[in-house]
């Protein structure tokens, strides 16, 4: 049995906001308020977000005149572009993006360039700029890369390369590199949002130049042609956890309509594979079954698979694609369960469990190091730390918060231990020397009891939104709560504690048996109750058929196997 789920409640709606937001259904009134949000206007732009107005001038963010113009220079002068972007499910979008701007504008001289995770590593690195040098190249476009990358950015502009950074990561300790440009609304406080994801930064970037280039008459692109470009935007916003607010809800709202109708047959190929379907495609879509397979394939083997999938108009192709991602995907969870079932042999010869977790093997992919820290840190309640060795023979690992103490400042406490770290409260990244390995664990534990109180981040209780009867929930009741997605960072699902539950049958499902369904009967018909990777026995009461339950659980519609169906995602039974 699991530690009983400490839960807040919101505090009711009151009366003077309820008269203002009175336009609105209650349950839609009190979610917004639980969300700060008590003006009419601001519900308005919450519940309607505007493409036209919801968008922030990309001339605001820094050097991106100056990008946009050595971008229309080098189209003119036919030089030669390479795209270069990171190998996940943010940069390989932001690499599409570009390339389709590009094609679509007659502009053939480019080539995208995605580095290697297992060989090259994550960012811009110097060791490829000779293969961009016997191309001919002057001018390289990194996406949702860079900004720490002083070497390789020296380097091209030694060799006289142009180097535009577009990246929305944190600035390092050496402050920007000598690029051409630096596009990161990160670097400084001249753009009014910083959430933007690095494709997100990409198209602000695509934006810019068809301004300029079409106040010049250089580029004849329909009006609004650009928008199809935001299904790529919307996966890569919702895949990469970014905030949902401001700009970014502009981009999820507008990209999860345009990949309802994208005409990317890879899309439509990979949804129907995973039993989903394109027209009704949700934020749990893009998190569940599209970002998992475009990561597979730098995790498991050729980041460009997922690229060209993506990328192809062609039905065949777009199949092969799908078919091979489908398959790396399965190998990649084969994988992580026997590398997860090897970690948890490992914590039971503790005869006391550690205060935090560090477990790796040479044998093991740092590229799926962090999905094995998320389900230990998740099963033990303790920072996690996996390592393996990548295929330059280095120790390196990702980290998992246990929810309450953040993994970066744990790190920054024993510095000494590591080759290099980063990250944020919840998660990040470490390269470690082989004298050190075997001591992390200790040093990081010494670490955690001399400082947790300081490195508490938050104590993070679930949040009651509303409390509810289960006869309450139907089709027309999703409906409300589906007005204010799409949920993520900043914008949580909401959370339901559902009273008086009384399952007729409790089962374990999935091919290992590893998820938990109620069902439960209502006036309105049938309704089931699902956990994924939770037994019965995880929750804080052991639900029983033919006895009383309150559920913590989230609402959503599933539209599985062609299914439409409304359902409850537990969270917790109590």
């Amino acid at each position: 049995m699991s530690h009983a789920t400490e839960r807040k409640y919101y505090e009711p709606i009151t009366d003077e906001v309820r008269q203002v937001l009175c336009d609105h259904p209650e349950l839609v009134q009190q979610l917004l308020f639980n969300r700060g949000i008590h003006t009419k206007e601001e519900a308005e732009r919450f519940l309607s977000p505007d493409f036209d107005t919801g968008l922030h001038d990309p001339f605001l963010l820094t050097d991106m005149e100056k990008s946009a113009n050595r971008i229309l220079e080098a189209i003119k002068n036919d030089e030669h572009v390479v795209i270069y972007s990171d190998y996940d499910c943010d940069g390989i979008p932001g690499g599409v993006l570009l390339h389709d701007f590009f094609t679509d504008i007659g502009f053939t001289n480019f080539e995208n360039y995605i580095p290697h995770r297992h060989v090259e590593g994550y960012g811009f690195n110097k060791d490829t700029i000779e293969k961009f040098i016997k191309n001919n190249t002057k001018l390289i476009v990194t996406v949702d890369c860079g900004i720490t990358d002083h070497e390789a950015v020296d380097k091209a502009s030694g060799e006289g390369i142009d180097v535009i950074v577009t990246d929305h990561h944190e600035v390092g300790e050496r402050g920007v590199p000598n690029a051409y440009a630096v596009v990161n609304p990160k670097r400084d406080d001249a753009y009014p949002f910083k959430g933007l994801c690095g494709t997100g930064v990409a198209y602000k970037l695509v934006e810019a130049v068809l301004k300029l280039g079409r106040e010049r008459g250089v580029i004849d692109l329909p009006e609004g042609k650009e928008k199809w470009l935001l299904d790529l935007v919307g996966i890569a916003t919702i895949a990469d956890m970014v905030p949902l607010v401001d700009e970014n809800r502009v981009f999820a709202h507008y990209g999860l309509y345009v990949l309802r109708k994208s005409q990317r047959p890879g899309i439509g190929h990979l949804l129907r594979k995973a039993g989903g379907n394109q027209r009704f495609l949700t934020e749990d879509d893009i998190g569940f079954t599209i970002a998992p397979r475009i990561n597979a394939a730098s995790r498991m083997d050729d980041p460009e698979d997922a690229f060209h999938m993506l990328r192809t108009r062609d039905e065949l192709e777009a199949g092969t694609y799908v078919a091979h991602l489908e398959k790396l995907n399965n190998e990649r969870k084969g994988v992580v369960a026997s590398m997860t079932k090897e970690a948890n042999k490992k914590m039971k010869s503790h005869t006391e469990l550690p205060d935090v977790v560090v477990i790796g093997n040479p044998e093991w992919r740092p590229s799926l190091a962090g999905l094995v820290a998320n389900a230990l840190a998740e099963k033990y309640q303790r920072p996690a730390f996996v390592w393996g060795r990548d295929g330059k023979e280095i120790l390196k690992g990702s980290c998992r918060s246990d929810g309450v103490v953040s993994v970066v400042k744990l790190m920054e406490e024993a510095r000494e231990a590591f080759l290099e770290f980063g990250g944020h409260h919840a998660s990040g990244g470490f390269s470690v020397d082989a004298e050190h390995i075997h001591t992390l664990q200790d040093t990081l534990s010494v670490a955690y009891k001399a400082h947790k109180d300081e490195m508490k981040e938050n104590d993070n209780p679930l949040r009651v939104d509303v409390t509810v009867q289960l006869d309450e929930i139907n089709d027309a009741f999703t409906m409300l709560v589906e007005k204010l997605g799409p949920y993520g960072i900043e914008n949580p699902k909401p959370i339901f504690e559902i009273k008086n539950v009384t399952p007729f049958d409790v089962q374990v499902f999935g091919k290992t048996k590893n998820h938990t369904k109620l069902k439960m009967r209502t006036p309105a018909g049938f309704i089931d109750a699902i956990a994924f990777f939770k037994l019965p026995e995880d929750f804080t009461v052991l639900p029983e058929k033919k006895k009383e339950h309150t559920l913590i659980a989230h609402i959503e519609r599933s539209f599985f196997m062609g299914r439409r169906e409304t359902r409850l995602r537990i969270i917790d039974v109590i």
